[in-house]
């Protein structure tokens, strides 16, 4: 069964972050969830995205109206000022006449008989310096929904889990993270591709990998990986159709070249020779399960990687890179490292050479994949 979402006890809450997406879903529950308990027909919504501080000064006089004014059969009332895109730094909000008269509601609120009365705000960016957020936060629910970019991941395989929790299906964290790194990171469109999966697996509770392999949306990146997995797979036969096909997009999308093909491949030869270094220096167990990976991957030191992000594996998505530990296992590091020539040789050939850019591409992949050093 669906669960149901935890509502504010709190009679005024602000969300506000710099996902629009989750501060949208989580509003628009916390309104639907409130306006269901309080019942009656006498909720407003007032539209808070604005163009200008006059107009930032109408939406708060309308708000305050929608306060002031009781039911008209008695009962609960639900007030949102929606979308509020003047609690931040920019023009508008520096607005001294903005600035003042929140201030003054921030206060008023303070001594506001609430009973019967509940107020729900959502916004963007709300500056955290303003008198406005430290009156309020003394008797409101804040939720913040800000995601950092160390954060995303994190946040969202948690989108994928909830939103089908909330339908009713399971999904395991290996499978979340498969999916994201299949359909990429946007959490609005995981929160469609969540609801794509529960559609699709039907009465069964558990969404699995095969499902997310049929029916997810792949993004161009996660597109560009199967020629990487094929030469991780050490299938030749799989990694000449995969190079057929790439090459076939190379001719239709100018912004394709052999060029990227083969540092797409670099990448994958290098981040196969970084797990196994990481394995010889026992940072990671080959033959542990993917969550065992993951904490591992978690423990590294900072100062034991890289800094730059491209050459860090701590960067990397952690399924792909548990993906690749499997990968690994089928060359040594001798050949990954003659692999690694390979490969160079093959961009100045790609770069100097008159013979075609797919004869020299399949040469390489043949001499990897067959060829031991």
């Amino acid at each position: 069964m669906p669960s149901e979402p935890q509502l504010p006890a709190e009679p005024l809450c602000l969300v506000f972050g710099d996902e629009d997406f989750l501060v949208r879903d989580r509003a628009k529950q916390i309104y639907e969830g409130w306006c269901a308990a309080a019942g009656g027909m006498d909720h407003e919504v007032v539209d808070g995205t604005v163009r200008n501080a006059d107009e930032a000064l109408q939406a708060l006089a309308k708000l305050n109206e929608a306060l002031q004014t009781l039911p008209f059969f008695g009962g609960n009332k639900v007030v949102w000022l929606r979308g509020a895109n003047f609690l931040g730094d920019d023009r508008t909000a520096s607005s001294a006449a903005v600035t003042d008269r929140l201030t003054e509601l921030s206060k008023s609120w303070e001594s506001f008989d609430w009973q019967g009365v509940q107020l729900l705000i959502s916004a963007g960016k709300v500056d955290k310096r303003k008198s406005f957020l430290k009156t309020v936060k003394k008797f409101a629910a804040l939720e913040d929904k800000t995601v950092s970019e160390k954060e995303r991941g994190g946040r969202a395989a948690m989108v994928v889990r909830q939103r089908l929790d909330e339908l009713g299906k399971k999904i395991s964290p290996h499978v979340a993270d498969e999916l994201i790194l299949l359909a990429g990171a946007n959490l609005q469109q995981l929160h469609t591709e969540a609801d794509k999966l529960a559609a699709y697996v039907g009465e069964r509770d558990e969404v699995t990998r095969q499902d997310v392999h049929e029916i997810a949306t792949r993004t161009k990146q996660a597109a560009a990986f199967a020629l990487g997995d094929a030469l991780g797979e050490r299938n030749l036969p799989k990694l000449l159709r995969v190079l057929d096909e790439e090459l076939w997009e190379v001719k239709l999308d100018t912004k394709k070249s052999p060029i990227a093909l083969l540092y797409g491949l670099i990448s994958k030869v290098r981040t196969m020779l970084f797990l196994r270094e990481m394995v010889r220096l026992k940072w990671i167990n080959p033959k542990g399960g993917y969550q065992q990976f993951k904490s591992q991957l978690e423990a590294i030191p900072e100062d034991r990687v890289p800094e730059d992000r491209k050459f860090n594996p701590k960067s990397m998505h952690p399924y792909m890179l548990f993906n690749a530990l499997g990968h690994a296992r089928k060359y040594s590091s001798a050949e990954l490292v003659q692999a690694m020539d390979v490969l160079l040789r093959c961009n100045r050939q790609l770069v100097s050479s008159s013979t075609d850019d797919t004869l020299i591409l399949q040469q390489a992949l043949v001499q990897i994949v067959s060829k031991a050093a």
